[in-house]
Protein backbone atom coordinates (compact mmCIF):
# COMPACT_ATOMS: atom_id res chain seq x y z
CA UNK A 1 0.00 0.00 0.00
CA UNK A 2 1.55 3.09 -1.36
CA UNK A 3 1.53 5.98 1.67
CA UNK A 4 -0.76 8.11 -0.24
CA UNK A 5 -3.28 5.43 -0.05
CA UNK A 6 -2.55 4.87 4.01
CA UNK A 7 -3.27 8.76 4.36
CA UNK A 8 -6.47 9.26 2.36
CA UNK A 9 -8.30 7.54 5.12
CA UNK A 10 -6.64 9.53 7.67
CA UNK A 11 -7.50 12.62 5.93
CA UNK A 12 -11.16 11.36 5.29
CA UNK A 13 -11.77 11.10 9.29
CA UNK A 14 -10.06 14.25 10.09
CA UNK A 15 -12.28 15.94 7.31
CA UNK A 16 -15.79 14.42 8.89
CA UNK A 17 -14.23 15.40 12.31
CA UNK A 18 -13.90 19.00 11.87
CA UNK A 19 -17.33 18.62 10.08
CA UNK A 20 -18.85 17.33 13.24
CA UNK A 21 -16.86 19.75 15.21
CA UNK A 22 -18.45 22.68 12.84
CA UNK A 23 -21.79 21.64 12.87
CA UNK A 24 -21.99 21.18 16.75
CA UNK A 25 -20.32 25.24 16.83
CA UNK A 26 -23.11 26.33 14.89
CA UNK A 27 -26.00 24.15 17.15
CA UNK A 28 -24.64 25.38 19.76
CA UNK A 29 -24.57 29.20 18.36
CA UNK A 30 -28.34 28.73 17.70
CA UNK A 31 -29.30 27.61 20.78
CA UNK A 32 -27.33 30.97 22.68
CA UNK A 33 -28.65 33.71 20.57
CA UNK A 34 -31.66 32.61 18.37
CA UNK A 35 -31.94 31.73 14.41
CA UNK A 36 -31.69 34.80 12.01
CA UNK A 37 -33.62 33.84 9.25
CA UNK A 38 -33.51 37.07 6.63
CA UNK A 39 -36.36 39.16 7.66
CA UNK A 40 -36.53 37.73 10.82
CA UNK A 41 -35.39 36.61 14.21
CA UNK A 42 -37.02 33.99 16.05
CA UNK A 43 -37.18 32.63 19.70
CA UNK A 44 -38.05 30.00 21.42
CA UNK A 45 -39.56 28.90 24.37
CA UNK A 46 -36.34 27.43 26.11
CA UNK A 47 -34.25 30.64 25.78
CA UNK A 48 -37.01 32.95 27.34
CA UNK A 49 -36.86 30.66 29.53
CA UNK A 50 -33.28 31.35 30.59
CA UNK A 51 -33.50 34.51 30.65
CA UNK A 52 -36.38 34.50 32.88
CA UNK A 53 -34.43 31.95 35.29
CA UNK A 54 -31.47 34.37 35.49
CA UNK A 55 -33.92 37.48 36.83
CA UNK A 56 -35.94 35.90 39.48
CA UNK A 57 -36.90 35.87 42.53
CA UNK A 58 -38.06 39.37 42.69
CA UNK A 59 -39.49 41.20 45.64
CA UNK A 60 -41.65 44.05 45.85
CA UNK A 61 -43.07 45.92 48.65
CA UNK A 62 -46.15 48.33 49.38
CA UNK A 63 -46.75 50.64 51.80
CA UNK A 64 -43.29 50.86 53.34
CA UNK A 65 -42.75 47.53 54.11
CA UNK A 66 -45.85 46.20 55.63
CA UNK A 67 -46.98 44.23 52.59
CA UNK A 68 -44.51 42.45 50.31
CA UNK A 69 -44.99 39.74 47.49
CA UNK A 70 -41.63 37.61 46.15
CA UNK A 71 -42.44 36.23 42.37
CA UNK A 72 -40.22 33.46 42.15
CA UNK A 73 -39.60 30.35 39.32
CA UNK A 74 -40.83 31.64 36.42
CA UNK A 75 -42.54 28.78 33.89
CA UNK A 76 -42.73 30.10 30.23
CA UNK A 77 -44.70 28.63 27.53
CA UNK A 78 -45.71 29.77 24.13
CA UNK A 79 -48.62 27.63 22.67
CA UNK A 80 -48.75 26.64 19.06
CA UNK A 81 -51.79 28.17 18.20
CA UNK A 82 -51.97 31.14 20.05
CA UNK A 83 -50.97 34.38 19.85
CA UNK A 84 -50.00 35.49 23.24
CA UNK A 85 -47.33 33.67 25.60
CA UNK A 86 -48.04 32.17 29.07
CA UNK A 87 -46.37 32.97 32.59
CA UNK A 88 -47.10 31.19 35.68
CA UNK A 89 -45.15 31.97 38.76
CA UNK A 90 -45.32 30.54 42.22
CA UNK A 91 -45.74 33.74 44.79
CA UNK A 92 -45.17 34.46 48.34
CA UNK A 93 -46.73 36.84 50.36
CA UNK A 94 -46.13 38.99 53.52
CA UNK A 95 -47.26 41.33 55.48
CA UNK A 96 -45.98 42.95 58.73
CA UNK A 97 -45.08 40.44 61.39
CA UNK A 98 -46.64 37.24 59.14
CA UNK A 99 -43.13 35.56 58.21
CA UNK A 100 -41.62 35.55 55.20
CA UNK A 101 -42.41 36.20 51.36
CA UNK A 102 -39.57 33.79 50.30
CA UNK A 103 -41.51 30.44 50.51
CA UNK A 104 -44.09 30.17 47.98
CA UNK A 105 -47.73 30.42 49.17
CA UNK A 106 -49.32 30.40 46.02
CA UNK A 107 -49.28 30.73 42.11
CA UNK A 108 -50.50 32.82 39.00
CA UNK A 109 -50.49 33.29 35.73
CA UNK A 110 -50.42 35.73 33.40
CA UNK A 111 -50.70 35.75 29.05
CA UNK A 112 -49.25 38.46 27.44
CA UNK A 113 -47.85 39.33 24.13
CA UNK A 114 -44.80 40.92 23.20
CA UNK A 115 -43.14 44.53 21.80
CA UNK A 116 -39.21 45.21 21.28
CA UNK A 117 -38.26 48.01 23.58
CA UNK A 118 -35.15 50.00 21.85
CA UNK A 119 -34.31 51.37 24.85
CA UNK A 120 -33.49 48.54 26.57
CA UNK A 121 -33.17 45.99 23.11
CA UNK A 122 -35.24 43.74 24.62
CA UNK A 123 -38.72 42.26 24.33
CA UNK A 124 -41.31 43.43 26.65
CA UNK A 125 -44.62 42.33 28.06
CA UNK A 126 -47.30 43.48 25.74
CA UNK A 127 -50.74 44.28 27.30
CA UNK A 128 -50.52 41.90 30.07
CA UNK A 129 -53.37 40.12 31.74
CA UNK A 130 -53.40 37.82 34.89
CA UNK A 131 -55.67 34.73 34.11
CA UNK A 132 -55.29 32.93 37.14
CA UNK A 133 -54.68 33.49 40.92
CA UNK A 134 -54.82 30.55 43.15
CA UNK A 135 -53.02 31.63 47.11
CA UNK A 136 -54.50 29.19 49.57
CA UNK A 137 -53.87 31.53 52.61
CA UNK A 138 -55.86 34.29 51.32
CA UNK A 139 -59.01 31.89 50.52
CA UNK A 140 -57.66 31.00 47.15
CA UNK A 141 -58.44 34.91 45.68
CA UNK A 142 -56.38 37.46 45.87
CA UNK A 143 -57.69 40.66 48.27
CA UNK A 144 -57.88 44.09 46.75
CA UNK A 145 -54.51 45.22 48.58
CA UNK A 146 -52.40 41.89 47.47
CA UNK A 147 -54.29 42.11 43.59
CA UNK A 148 -52.95 46.17 43.41
CA UNK A 149 -49.47 44.91 44.32
CA UNK A 150 -49.50 42.63 41.84
CA UNK A 151 -51.14 44.35 39.52
CA UNK A 152 -48.80 47.49 40.35
CA UNK A 153 -45.50 45.14 39.66
CA UNK A 154 -47.22 44.06 36.34
CA UNK A 155 -47.13 47.13 34.67
CA UNK A 156 -43.83 48.16 36.30
CA UNK A 157 -42.16 44.77 34.95
CA UNK A 158 -44.01 45.38 31.26
CA UNK A 159 -42.60 48.88 30.94
CA UNK A 160 -39.21 48.38 32.57
CA UNK A 161 -37.73 45.25 32.54
CA UNK A 162 -37.25 42.99 29.55
CA UNK A 163 -38.27 39.22 29.26
CA UNK A 164 -35.44 38.91 27.01
CA UNK A 165 -32.71 40.91 26.15
CA UNK A 166 -30.60 41.00 22.72
CA UNK A 167 -27.25 39.91 23.18
CA UNK A 168 -24.26 42.15 21.09
CA UNK A 169 -23.86 39.04 18.82
CA UNK A 170 -27.69 39.14 18.09
CA UNK A 171 -27.01 42.95 17.96
CA UNK A 172 -24.45 43.16 15.61
CA UNK A 173 -26.05 39.96 13.04
CA UNK A 174 -28.76 42.52 12.52
CA UNK A 175 -26.43 45.88 12.14
CA UNK A 176 -28.49 48.91 10.71
CA UNK A 177 -31.90 46.50 10.26
CA UNK A 178 -34.88 48.27 12.08
CA UNK A 179 -37.23 46.27 14.54
CA UNK A 180 -40.54 46.12 13.44
CA UNK A 181 -43.48 43.76 14.60
CA UNK A 182 -42.94 41.21 17.39
CA UNK A 183 -45.53 38.27 17.01
CA UNK A 184 -45.87 34.91 18.58
CA UNK A 185 -46.34 32.15 15.32
CA UNK A 186 -46.48 28.43 15.90
CA UNK A 187 -44.85 28.06 19.26
CA UNK A 188 -42.36 30.85 18.32
CA UNK A 189 -41.74 34.49 19.13
CA UNK A 190 -40.62 36.04 16.22
CA UNK A 191 -39.41 39.97 15.62
CA UNK A 192 -39.65 41.14 12.17
CA UNK A 193 -36.40 43.28 10.40
CA UNK A 194 -37.35 46.48 8.37
CA UNK A 195 -34.84 47.36 5.56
Amino acid sequence: MSARARLRPALVRSLLLAAALLTLAACSTLNAVSAYLGNEVAFTAPQLQQSLNRNFPKRYEKLGGLVAVTLMNPRLSIPDDGDRLRLDFDIGLAALGSGSSQRPSGRFTLTSALRYDAATQGLHLRDPRIDYVDVPQLGGVMTGASRELLNAWLGDYARQEPVYRFDNSLLDKLGSRRIGSTQIEHGRVVVHLDR
